[in-house]
C-alpha cells in the first residue's frame, strides 16, 4: 500500500472510531430476500473466551456471511462433540457429516483494554489451514474486529474482498424531523452526524471515509457542505446564487462536482473542496444533474435532458463533446460508476423505476431488481454489490443488490423512512 493510500486509510479508522465514541443502538437488521447460485458452508464455533466481551466475535461473523447470501452457516452451538478452539481440536469426520467443507474456530486472550484473537479457517477435506492468523484490538471494539474478520473469511473462499467492515450513510425522515446517520454495513451502530427540521438531501463519503458531504436546506436554500465527522467542523463547500446541489468526491478528495443553478438551467460545476476555483463542466442542456466522477478522476457522468428525455452522459474534464453512455429506453438516470472502473449502476424505467447495472466494456445493460420505485444507487467498495432505496408498503426503505441480481437484501429500519444511501469505503 502506498503511503499517502496508508494514511487516509488511517485518518479515516481514526474518524469512524471516533465517531463511534459516542452511544449505539442497532436501527436496522438485515432480511435476505435472494441468495447466490453457490453457498460456501462454514462451521463456526465459539471461541475460547469471547463470552463476556462487549460483542461475542462468532455471531457477529456468522450474521455477515450468512446475510451475504452466499454463506450456509453449520451452527455447532449445544453441541459439545463439535466444539474446537484449535485446528488440531476439530472433529474432522463430524462437521463433514453436519454439512461443513470449513471450519473457523479461535480464542480470544484479554490484555488488559486490548484482547488478541487467534483464527483458523481450515479445509475440512485437507486439514489445511486456510487462515492462521491474530488480530489485537479494543475490548470495546470486538464487533470490529468481528467484520474485519468476517472480511478476510469472505476474501479467502470467494476470491473478492469482503466488505462487512465498511459503513454506510443515509438520511432517516421522521414527522418534523431529518437525520443524516451512518452506520456500519449490517446497519448497526447508527449514528446521528446531522439533524434537521429542514430537509438534508445526497450525502457522499470523501475517499478517506473522514468525511461527508451534503445539501442541507437548514439556511432556507440548498447548500452543500463537508461535514468532518471526528470534529463535527462543517464548512460551506458551495453557497452561489441560486440552488446548490448533489455533491460528488473526486477520487483525490480534493475536489467536488456539485450541480449550480446559477446561470441558466442546472449546471454541472468542480470546485475545490473549501469552495474555491468553481469551474462549468456541462455547456449544453437545461438540466445536468447527479455527477459522478469515473474510477480515474478524468471524467464525470451526469444525467441530462439534452437528448429530450433523461439520459446519462460522460464528459472528460479535458473539454470536448459529451459521449451518451445509455442509448436504450426512455428514462434513466441517477449513475454511479463501480470504484473498479468496469460498470455502471442506474436507474432505469423497466415497468417502474429500477436498479441497473452496465458493462462499460460492452455496454451491456441488466435489469436487476423487481421493485418498482429504486432510486440512489451506491456501489460498495468491493464493485460487487448496490446498496440503493426503495419503497416497501409505501415507505422509504434501504435494500442491497448483488451485481448478478442473485443475493437481494433488504435493511429494515425500526421507524420512519431511510432514504438516499451512500456506501463508504472500507477502513482498515
Amino acid at each position: 500500500m502506498k503511503m499517502n493510500s496508508l494514511k487516509q486509510c488511517l485518518r479515516g479508522f481514526i474518524a469512524a472510531m471516533l465517531l463511534l465514541a459516542g452511544s449505539v443502538q442497532a436501527d436496522m437488521s438485515i432480511e435476505v430476500v435472494g441468495v447466490g447460485s453457490q453457498q460456501y458452508p462454514i462451521a463456526i464455533a465459539p471461541f475460547k473466551n469471547e463470552i463476556g466481551l462487549s460483542q461475542a466475535i462468532t455471531p457477529v461473523v456468522a450474521s455477515d456471511l450468512g446475510n451475504s447470501g452466499l454463506f450456509k452457516i453449520i451452527s455447532v452451538s449445544g453441541d459439545a462433540s463439535l466444539q474446537a478452539f484449535t485446528p488440531n481440536e476439530i472433529n474432522q469426520s463430524a462437521l463433514q457429516a453436519a454439512g461443513a467443507q470449513t471450519a473457523l474456530v479461535g480464542q480470544v486472550i484479554p490484555e488488559g483494554d486490548q484482547v488478541i484473537v487467534r483464527f483458523w479457517l481450515v479445509d475440512l477435506a485437507t486439514k489445511q489451514e486456510l487462515i492462521a492468523f491474530e488480530k489485537r484490538g479494543n475490548a470495546n471494539q470486538t464487533r470490529r474486529l468481528a467484520h474485519q474478520i468476517a472480511d478476510m473469511i469472505y476474501a479467502k473462499l470467494t476470491g473478492k474482498s469482503g466488505v462487512f467492515a465498511s459503513r454506510i450513510a443515509y438520511v432517516l425522515k421522521t414527522p418534523g424531523r431529518y437525520q443524516l446517520q451512518v452506520a456500519d454495513a449490517d446497519g448497526y451502530g447508527a449514528q446521528t452526524v446531522l439533524a434537521s427540521r429542514m430537509p438534508i438531501m445526497s450525502p457522499k463519503w470523501s475517499p478517506d471515509g473522514g468525511k461527508l458531504a451534503y445539501v442541507s436546506f437548514e439556511k432556507e436554500k440548498p447548500i452543500v457542505y463537508v461535514h468532518e465527522l471526528a470534529t463535527g467542523k462543517r464548512i460551506e463547500a458551495a453557497n452561489f446564487k441560486g440552488s446548490n446541489s448533489a455533491p460528488a468526491w473526486s477520487p483525490d478528495g480534493k475536489q467536488l462536482a456539485v450541480v449550480l443553478s446559477k446561470d441558466l438551467g442546472s449546471q454541472v460545476y468542480v470546485v475545490n473542496v473549501d469552495g474555491t476555483n468553481a469551474r462549468r463542466i456541462t455547456q449544453s442542456g437545461e438540466i445536468n444533474t447527479e455527477p459522478s466522477f469515473t474510477a480515474d478522476g478524468r471524467s464525470i457522468i451526469f444525467t441530462s435532458d439534452r437528448g429530450g428525455s433523461p439520459q446519462i452522459y460522460r464528459q472528460s474534464l479535458a473539454g470536448g463533446d459529451a459521449v451518451r453512455l445509455t442509448n436504450s429506453g426512455g428514462f434513466n438516470a441517477s449513475g454511479k460508476i463501480s470504484p473498479d472502473g468496469r460498470s455502471m449502476t442506474y436507474i432505469t424505467r423497466s415497468n417502474g423505476y429500477r436498479v441497473a447495472v452496465m458493462d462499460l466494456a460492452s455496454r451491456q445493460s441488466m435489469v436487476l431488481t423487481d421493485t418498482n420505485a429504486d432510486d440512489s444507487p451506491s456501489f460498495s467498495p468491493n464493485s460487487q454489490m448496490i446498496l440503493y432505496e426503495t419503497d416497501v408498503g409505501r415507505r422509504g426503505t434501504l435494500a442491497i443488490v448483488s451485481t448478478d441480481g442473485r443475493v437481494k437484501q433488504r435493511l429494515k429500519a425500526q421507524g420512519g423512512e431511510v432514504r438516499q444511501p451512500a456506501w463508504g469505503p472500507m477502513l482498515r
